[in-house]
């Protein structure tokens, strides 16, 4: 799984490489993200281990029913590792960054109690 995560931050999409210039280094009002983190089975696109939430950003290629429900079985495990997940629409990062912070930042001060 380590491999794996290895490997996706390789080869990271336009829209994660922009939410991560935002999110690195604690820039999001000094919460921690992780980049590709293993998570049970998966690979999380982002995770804030301290408020357990999960950000997976979602190109067009997840509004096929096959994608939906390969999404939905990811959410259903992450959560059941105690996780909340929030998905992001790759043109939600493209067009309205600073919308998707504020939802984020309002998520994890949610979770913070966590």
């Amino acid at each position: 799984m380590v491999n794996r995560a290895t490997s996706l931050r390789r080869t990271t999409t336009g829209a994660e490489a922009k939410l991560w210039t935002v999110l690195r280094g604690a820039r999001l009002n000094g919460w921690k993200f992780r980049r590709q983190h293993p998570i049970d089975r998966f690979v999380v696109d982002f995770a804030c281990l301290k408020a357990k939430l999960v950000v997976e950003v979602d190109g067009a290629t997840h509004g096929s029913p096959a994608e939906r429900d390969r999404d939905a079985e990811r959410t259903r495990v992450i959560e059941a590792a105690g996780f909340q997940v929030i998905r992001i629409g790759n043109t939600d990062i493209r067009d309205t960054l600073d919308g998707v912070l504020q939802s984020i930042l309002a998520a994890v001060v949610g979770r913070d109690h966590v």
